[in-house]
Order: C-alpha cells, then structure tokens, then sequence
C-alpha cells in the first residue's frame, strides 16, 4: 500500500471585510500569495498537498437582513473566485479548502448559505454548507432547515491524499456534526473557522482548542483549524484571536499559531498511513466502533428548528423566537 504523508498548511487571513461582490477579488488576490508561501515554504522539506482557509476568508455576512446579504455580497458557486482556486490547485498539485463565502442558490430562491469548497486540480470535489449558522446573529440558511433539500448535509471527498470532511466553527460545537462526517469516512477534519474572543486559543476559556482536540481524539481522525485572524480593526465588533492549528488522532497539537490577530501559515505533517493503521487495529478507545447508537433518545425527537406559523424569512427577532420556542420544547 502506497505510504500516504505530506504536510498540511492552515492559513490564518487579516483583511478588511468586502462591503460588495467586487472587493472579494482582493481577498483572493492574497489568499493565492498566500499559498503560494505555504508551498514554497515547505517545499524544501515534507511538501504541502492541502491548505485551509478560515471561515469568512472570502466574506462575511456583515449585513443584518438576507435581502442585503442578496443585494450586496452573495455569490453563485462557482465563480472567479473558486476558479481561481482551482488554477492554483493545478499549479502546485494540491487541495484547497476555501474560505467561506456567503452562496446563492437557483433552487433555494430567497435563501444564503455559508459555504467553503473543497477544490483540487480536478475542480470542486464538494460544496459544504453550514449547518449549524451561529444564531441568533447569523440570518443565512441552514439547508438542515429547508422542506426538499436532497443534497448531502455532510460531504466527503475521496481524495488520494485522504478522506476530507468539512464542516464551519459553530458546527463543532456540536459533536453529532464531526461524528457524522466520520462516520461518512472522513479521515481528515477539516475546522473552517470564524471564532472570536473570549472563546479562543488561550485560558481560562480555550473552547477552541479543547474543541479541536477532543473532536480528533474521539473520531480517530486528524484535525486542521484554520481560524479568522483579523484585527478587531478589520471584523468588528469582535476581536480575533486565531490560534490555527493542526491536531493528530490522538489528540496531540502537531503545531499552532501563537493566539493574537495576524496573518499566519502553520504547517504540520499528516500521515493518513499510520491514521489507517491505527483505526483498523485499536480495539481500545475506538469510540466510533463502540458508540450505543441507541441509547441516546434525545436524537429520537426533533429540536430545531421549531415550526412557527409557517414563517420562513430568517430574522435575528425570529431566531431568538426560535431558541425560546425550542427551549420550552
């Protein structure tokens, strides 16, 4: 079996926020410098065949209504940005995950998704869209919530250099979310990140890094965390502490961005070999082989969304109605 290692590069961004469709091409511009310095980078040592991006690298829904979203910022996939991608991709022979940008539908008319892209030299190999939107703030779709949505909820490319899986920041908040692209054979975990402080890379309150680390260690699978670095100056009105990071199947951080805002590239190496070997003889701490599917009854009933008098137009009011509404259910 052919030894499969080589190192990933999780790129941190620091750029002001495009207002309009046209200033994404900027933040393109140096997501593509800045690939091309992960890949010089290593070049002369375990060279780089994946690199991440953090969430909102492309854009963020810094509007308050999806009709702004719409007017102002939300783009088709795929456009010049992700054919861009996909140029560099074939240049260096790697894979890309995007950096998020806020996606239009044809099918799903008035809606926005959150959406990062696998891209290889072969074009995009999935589109992941955000499942669990960050709410109350965030007024973009989950496509969880759409009546007829029949695509999959968590993809998974079967890439030569692994199986990746993706899925965005709050969505690991929610271990079902990491647990479902496992069990759809993800081998390598891929954190798209927009997480702010307090709840950053540093204690007392390190959710980002007891998130990251204890995802990996329970599905047996490498985790990459690419995470917002910008300045509060450029992302208000939150502070960004990035702290971006690679974690193996057992949990160990291979390498880190020191915490605080700024443009970084950390690199760390993956060996998908020892990964595979590893899930096929452990008999110990195999939580995937040895979950109790039907002990948990809580996943029987449905949560959330609740249904409300048939409204469909996603508003922070209506979100923060839905939270309550689901509390008491």
């Amino acid at each position: 079996m052919e030894h499969v290692r080589y190192s990933v590069a999780a790129c941190q961004t620091d750029m002001p926020n495009p207002l309009d469709r046209r200033a994404m091409r900027g933040n393109t511009d140096r997501m593509l410098s800045m690939i091309d310095s992960a890949v010089a980078g290593s070049a002369p040592f375990l060279p780089v065949r994946l690199v991440i991006f953090p969430e909102f690298a492309h854009s963020a829904p810094i509007f308050e209504t999806v009709s702004e979203l719409i007017e102002k910022l939300a783009i088709r996939i795929p456009n010049e940005n992700t054919e861009r991608l996909e140029q560099k991709a074939r240049e260096h022979n790697i894979y890309i995950q995007s950096g998020s940008m806020l996606e239009v539908d044809a099918r799903w008319a008035g809606h926005v998704f959150n959406t990062t892209c696998l891209i290889g030299p072969e074009g995009i190999l999935y589109k992941y869209r955000k499942v669990n939107t960050w709410i109350p703030y965030e007024v973009h779709t989950s496509p969880h919530d759409l009546e007829g949505y029949d695509e999959p909820l968590f993809p998974v490319a079967d890439t030569p250099i692994g199986r990746i899986g993706c899925a965005i920041c709050y969505d690991w908040l929610f271990p079902e979310a990491i647990r479902q692209l496992a069990a759809n054979g993800a081998e390598i975990l891929v954190r798209v990140s927009a997480y702010m402080d307090p709840w950053g890379a540093t204690e007392p309150m390190d959710w980002w890094t007891v998130v990251n680390r204890c995802r990996a260690l329970e599905n047996i699978a490498y985790v990459v965390a690419a995470n917002q670095g910008a300045s509060l100056k450029h992302y208000p009105p939150y502070s960004w502490p990035g702290g971006s990071q690679v974690v193996d199947y057992d949990g160990r951080l291979l390498a880190q961005a020191s915490p605080g805002p700024g443009e970084r590239i950390v690199i760390a190496p993956l060996d998908i070999s020892a990964l595979r070997h590893e899930r096929a003889t452990r008999r110990g701490h195999h939580m995937p082989a040895h979950l109790r599917t039907e002990a948990y009854p809580v996943y029987q009933r449905h949560q959330y969304p609740p249904k409300l008098d048939g409204e469909t137009k996603i508003t922070f009011e209506q979100n923060n109605r839905l939270i309550d509404e689901a509390k008491r259910g």
